[in-house]
C-alpha cells in the first residue's frame, strides 16, 4: 500500500497499486465522506480506463450514484466538486508523474482535499484490515455529466484581451489539452497539444529543466512575450519569460498583485506562500500592505490554509496557485489566464515579463537540491543545529521541515512527501555566501548520513 501519501494516492500502476485497491477506495470513500453521489474524472494515462472502471464498480457497490465527467483536468474536477455541490469527489491522475505512475486526488465537499490526515489513511487503514466490501442492496448508477462548457465559461470570466502579445504554449501532452484552444484560440503557438498519456516528447513535469527546453525553443522562434507550460493534469503552470529564461513559480506569486491590487484594486491582501518561497515574494508584496502567511507544501494544506485566513491568492515553488474566487483552490488554467493578462498590460507600458521579475528577485537561488538519504530526520536535525549554532537566526519555523532566516541568507530542508529525497533550498544575498552554503549542507549529509546529492 505504498501508494498513499500525505495528498493524494500515486504511485507506479500495478506495483504499488492496482485494480483491486481502485475498487475499494470508491468503495470505502462514500461512507468516509457521507456522500450519496460522487463525481469522478481521468486523466488521459494508459491505465486510467481500468483504475475509473474499478474505481466506479465500487462506488456502485458501496449504494452510491457516479458522476463520470470522463477525460478531465483536475482543477475542472475541484470546479464541479464546489460548483454543483458534491460532497465527494476523485480525479484518477499522477499529475506530473512518468507514464507508468498513477492515482487519485480525493475531494470533499467545497473542493476541499482529502489527505492522509484527513481521510486516506482511514481508508488505508480499511483496506490493510481486509475490511468486508458486501455489495449494497440497492446498487448505485453511473450518470455521464458533461461540465466542460461550464468550465471553460467560468475561466472566461478572468480572460483579457491578449491580441498584443504572442504567446507560446507547452501542454506536455496533458489535460490542458483539452480545452486550452477553447480559452485561447488559435492565436498563441503550441507543442504537444494533444492527449497522449505515453507522454512521448517529454514528462509532464515543468520543474525539470530539459522538459521546459522545448518551450524555450518556441518562445526564441515564435519571438513570444511569454511561454506557459502546464504538467500533465494541468493544475500547474509554470511560464518563460521573452528571453527564454525559466521564470521561478514563487516569484509569480509577489506578480500576481499587479492584476489583484493593481488592476482589481485589493487593499491590504492575505497572501498565502510556502516555507520554500523566496524572501523576494513578501519584501515585493510589502509594498501593497500584503498580509503575508507561510505555510507547509502541498494541496492537503494549501487550500484548507487559504480558506481558513480568507486569502485572496497563493501559491507555492511546485507551481501550484490558487485563489478565492477559485473555491480556495488551484488551477493552471486560471493562474495562466491572469499571468497573461498582466504581461499584456506590461507589453501595453512597453514594459517586458523579464523586466518585471528581474525586480522582485533580490536573491541568489540554490533551486531545489534533492538527496537521497535514508535518516531523512537525523539529516536535517544535523543541518538545522548546525548552522543555528554558528548565527542567530531572526526567524525559525518547523511546521514542515525546517526553515531558518538569517540578516543574509536563509534556508529551507524537508523530506519529501511523494518521493524518496530530502529537499533542500537556500537564498543569499551574494553568490560566494551561497555557493559556501551548499556545500556545508552537502558534506554534512554526504560525509555523517551516507546521502547523494540527486
Amino acid at each position: 500500500m505504498g501508494a498513499f501519501h500525505a495528498y493524494d494516492i500515486r504511485g507506479i500502476y500495478n506495483v504499488d497499486f492496482d485494480k483491486e485497491t481502485a475498487y475499494k477506495v470508491g468503495y470505502f470513500l462514500p461512507g468516509l465522506l457521507g456522500a450519496k453521489e460522487v463525481l469522478v474524472g481521468r486523466d488521459c494515462r494508459t491505465s486510467s480506463q481500468e483504475i475509473h472502471d474499478y474505481l466506479l464498480k465500487g462506488i456502485t457497490d458501496a449504494g452510491a450514484d457516479v458522476y463520470d465527467v470522463g477525460l478531465s483536468s483536475t482543477p475542472m474536477v475541484y470546479f464541479g466538486t464546489a460548483n454543483y455541490g458534491f460532497k465527494a469527489s476523485v480525479q484518477i491522475t499522477a499529475s506530473h508523474n512518468p507514464a507508468e505512475y498513477n492515482g487519485m486526488k480525493v475531494s470533499r465537499e467545497n473542493a476541499l482535499p482529502v489527505g492522509l490526515d484527513t481521510g486516506l489513511g482511514q481508508i488505508k487503514q480499511w483496506i490493510d484490515e481486509g475490511r468486508p466490501t458486501p455489495v449494497a442492496d440497492v446498487p448505485g448508477r453511473v450518470h455521464e455529466r458533461d461540465i466542460r462548457a461550464d468550465y471553460i465559461a467560468f475561466l472566461k470570466k478572468f480572460k483579457g484581451d491578449y491580441s498584443n502579445l504572442n504567446i507560446a504554449i507547452d501542454c506536455s501532452n496533458g489535460m490542458a489539452s483539452l480545452y486550452v484552444k477553447q480559452v485561447y484560440g488559435d492565436q498563441p503557438a503550441y507543442i504537444f497539444d494533444t492527449l497522449d498519456g505515453r507522454f512521448p516528447n517529454h514528462e509532464p513535469n515543468p520543474l525539470i529543466p530539459k522538459n521546459v527546453e522545448p518551450l524555450k525553443e518556441l518562445v526564441r522562434k515564435a519571438s513570444a512575450d511569454v511561454g506557459v507550460i502546464y504538467d500533465g493534469d494541468a493544475d500547474r503552470v509554470m511560464f518563460v519569460d521573452e528571453k527564454a529564461r525559466f521564470v521561478a513559480p514563487d516569484l509569480i506569486i509577489a506578480l500576481m498583485a499587479y492584476y489583484f491590487c493593481d488592476e482589481c484594486g485589493a487593499k491590504n491582501p492575505r497572501v498565502l506562500q510556502e516555507i520554500r518561497s523566496s524572501k523576494a515574494v513578501g519584501e515585493f508584496l510589502s509594498a501593497y500592505g500584503a498580509e503575508m502567511h507561510t505555510w507547509r507544501v502541498g494541496r492537503a494544506f494549501a487550500a484548507p490554509k487559504l480558506r481558513e485566513i480568507d486569502g485572496l491568492w497563493g501559491g507555492e515553488l511546485a507551481g501550484h496557485y490558487y485563489f478565492k474566487d477559485f473555491f480556495y483552490s488551484d488551477s493552471g488554467m486560471l493562474a495562466s489566464i491572469i499571468v497573461l493578462r498582466i504581461v499584456s498590460a506590461l507589453k501595453a507600458k512597453g514594459l517586458t515579463l523579464s523586466g518585471e521579475i528581474d525586480k522582485i528577485a533580490r536573491y541568489k537561488n540554490s533551486g531545489e537540491i534533492n538527496f537521497r538519504v535514508e535518516d531523512k530526520k537525523g539529516a536535517m536535525d544535523a543541518v538545522k543545529d548546525y548552522f543555528l549554532a554558528q548565527e542567530k537566526a531572526e526567524a525559525f519555523m518547523d511546521f514542515d521541515g525546517y526553515r531558518a532566516e538569517f540578516p543574509d541568507w536563509w534556508f529551507n530542508i524537508r523530506p519529501s512527501n511523494t518521493e524518496p529525497y530530502l529537499r533542500f533550498i537556500c537564498e543569499a544575498t551574494k553568490d560566494e555566501v551561497l555557493q559556501e552554503k551548499i556545500a556545508k549542507v552537502q558534506e554534512i549529509i554526504e560525509k555523517q548520513f551516507g546521502g547523494v546529492r540527486a
